[in-house]
């Protein structure tokens, strides 16, 4: 099927990205404390590792799977998570992008009043499409972005400082009960190297992960000249990763998003592993006309099931080609599965 390509969008992202130094370049393609004093020091108010209403959870995964009778949906052998999972009981609808550029996504484009305003009104469009799914609002910042450039690591890549991510946490408290997702484009760097610039966050509990196979450049290429990949062997390492921080901090499950709209940018999905500290969104990550967006979800999302499913509106790349209009939640609720997690762009 045709793919969704981002090298034009990534490199418009480098433009306007480089008049800065702490932070990066590339914009999205194709296809509770402030943290700077003591924020590690986040104290669990409760033993949170026990076992959630399965008969709920069974119920609710059985609603997502919207009645596909392949067989796929709901996944088999899955874990029940722990108390306090936000999956399958809430519908995750974020806004992403990052604070230092407008061409990134929403989260960056409008400043925060205006932000949450345009948020707010996409929650009320989703609680009325699915007024039995309580909706959990986050904000989605793109924590490391790949670069244009080598840096002075050759690592083509710009990590925000905890000033940046700092800044996003306060913007989350101007809605109680935010949730916030650190989005990680390694570049030429690896995951195992990355999770540990954002550790200390990690530790929060309202702070979930997200990682962008797109810019996982494995073969050395540069970054928005190849679509990168991620294996499984790499996915269940961080889902490894994130359920130590959990049981060692007594924490509520993690939500672990990964990016995709290609076949390649994830290997080996039968093989990835699930865990009851975290939760695992397979997100449709690609930008075109309606009937574009939904070939890669069937292709490679219902296709390839791992857990939970999530699925991308852009803004303004949406709207490129006829008929020039934004999927709506009434249409995302017709998916099998239903997706999980929405994210704007």
């Amino acid at each position: 099927m045709k793919l969704i390509k981002t090298t034009a969008a990534f490199l418009l992202g480098i433009a306007a990205l480089s008049t800065f130094s702490s932070c990066t370049s590339d914009a999205k393609k194709v296809g509770g404390k402030t943290v700077a004093n003591d924020s590690t020091k986040v104290e669990a108010k409760e033993n949170l590792r026990t076992p959630v209403d399965t008969a709920k959870y069974d119920a609710l995964m059985k609603k997502l799977a919207n009645g596909d009778t392949t067989g796929k949906w709901p996944v088999k052998k899955h874990p029940y998570p722990l108390d306090g999972a936000i999956l399958p009981f809430k519908r995750i609808v974020v806004y992403y992008g990052n604070l230092h550029s407008k061409k990134m996504g929403a989260l960056g484009e409008y400043a925060p009043k205006e932000m949450w305003q345009r948020l707010t009104k996409e929650v009320k469009r989703w609680e009325k499409a699915d007024p039995s799914t309580p909706v959990q609002v986050g904000l989605h910042y793109i924590a490391s972005v790949a670069s244009g450039t080598p840096g002075k690591d050759g690592k083509y890549i710009n990590r925000m400082g905890n000033k940046q991510i700092d800044s996003v946490l306060k913007i989350a408290k101007m809605h109680p009960n935010t949730i916030v997702f650190l989005d990680l484009q390694v570049a030429l760097s690896t995951i195992k190297a990355e999770l540990p610039h954002i550790e200390k966050y990690l530790q929060m509990p309202q702070v979930h992960l997200g990682i962008d196979p797109e810019f996982s450049m494995k073969d050395g290429s540069k970054p928005g000249k190849k679509i990168g990949t991620y294996d499984a062997a790499d996915i269940n390492y961080v889902s490894g990763y994130l359920a130590d921080l959990v049981k060692k901090y007594n924490l509520p499950p993690k939500v672990f998003v990964i990016h995709r709209f290609t076949k390649k940018m994830v290997t080996n999905s039968p093989s990835i592993k699930l865990r009851p500290e975290v939760q695992m969104v397979m997100h449709m990550d690609g930008w075109g006309e309606p009937d574009l967006k939904l070939g890669t979800y069937r292709h490679f999302i219902f296709g390839e099931p791992v857990q939970f499913t999530g699925f991308k509106i852009f803004y303004k790349n949406d709207l490129k080609k006829e008929p020039k209009r934004l999927m709506t939640p009434e249409e995302l609720m017709k998916l099998k599965p239903i997706p999980s997690y929405i994210q704007y762009q």
